[in-house]
């Protein structure tokens, strides 16, 4: 039923989508205060030395953009393939075929919640013509999950529970794939992490990445999707690490930390900052 609606909303034009965001993110930002405090507080400890009067620009700017990837996901369940060739461009798919030695060992993508990172999955899977295999944490929604899975899922993607991915990779190892991690969250009680330091603290990040690429031997990329206007990305990759590994190193998180700040801070705004994103932190 859910999907149903969605796809019937899909059918209105993405220019007329466009208008009711902007009327969306009027109403949350100044009537509903959708998770206010929560990005108030993220943006004065990720930027505090910026006066109050430019938090609150990116605050705006933020609720806008928010609401143009809400309606943006909406429209992802049928906007055509030319749509999103056109829309989504890649900078450099040449360093994922050489670093994946023209496609025949997988690769690891990390990446963040910044630009649209839904468009960003299909813009590369139809961009560069290779299976791509998002990891995922399921939603506490049922409906919701079912629904972004089967958006994930369109263009021949093969989403993969995180509780899951590790065997799947495994048994799969010999396969050609890119495998895509969202990997800023913070780590759930008992997960693999390490404490780095993000906009001036220090946080756990998952190992996740890091202990899947050396338990396979598979090189590890950033991505980032830059946003050019609106409505249009870009996708740039960063070289991470290749095989061989150090086992008593964490330097594929600490580069993909080093790297997420780099993005955020060249377009604060296209990140997702109504998440708690210092809800675990390390005051010593």
């Amino acid at each position: 039923m859910q999907y149903l609606v969605y796809s019937s909303l899909a059918l209105i034009p993405l220019g007329i989508l466009y208008f009711f965001s902007l009327i969306g993110s009027f109403f949350l930002y100044y009537i509903a205060r959708y998770r206010r405090k929560i990005v108030r507080d993220n943006l004065t400890k990720a930027f505090p030395d910026l006066p109050l009067s430019e938090i609150k620009n990116i605050e705006k700017d933020f609720y806008k953009h928010l609401c143009r990837v809400a309606v943006e996901i909406i429209k992802a369940t049928r906007l055509p393939k030319s749509e999103f060739s056109n829309r989504v461009k890649i900078r450099n798919p040449e360093l994922v075929q050489e670093i994946s030695e023209n496609y025949t060992r997988s690769v690891i993508v990390l990446t963040i919640h910044q630009g649209n990172w839904e468009w960003m999955l299909h813009g590369t899977t139809l961009g560069m013509g290779i299976p791509i295999d998002p990891v995922y944490k399921p939603l506490r929604n049922k409906a919701a999950d079912d629904l972004a899975y089967i958006i994930r899922s369109r263009f021949g993607a093969r989403p993969l529970k995180v509780v899951d991915s590790t065997r799947d990779v495994i048994k799969r190892r010999k396969e050609f794939r890119l495998f895509a991690m969202v990997a800023e969250q913070a780590p759930s009680k008992g997960a693999r992490s390490i404490w780095l330091p993000f906009f001036n603290r220090e946080v756990p990040f998952y190992l996740g990445g890091e202990v899947l690429a050396k338990m396979t031997n598979f090189a590890v990329v950033f991505a980032q999707c830059h946003r050019t206007k609106v409505g249009y990305y870009e996708i740039e990759f960063f070289e991470i690490a290749r095989p061989p590994y150090k086992k008593s190193s964490n330097f594929i998180t600490k580069e993909y930390v080093r790297l997420s700040e780099n993005a955020i801070l060249s377009d604060p705004s296209s990140w997702l900052w109504s998440n708690r994103r210092w809800k675990k932190v390390n005051l010593q």
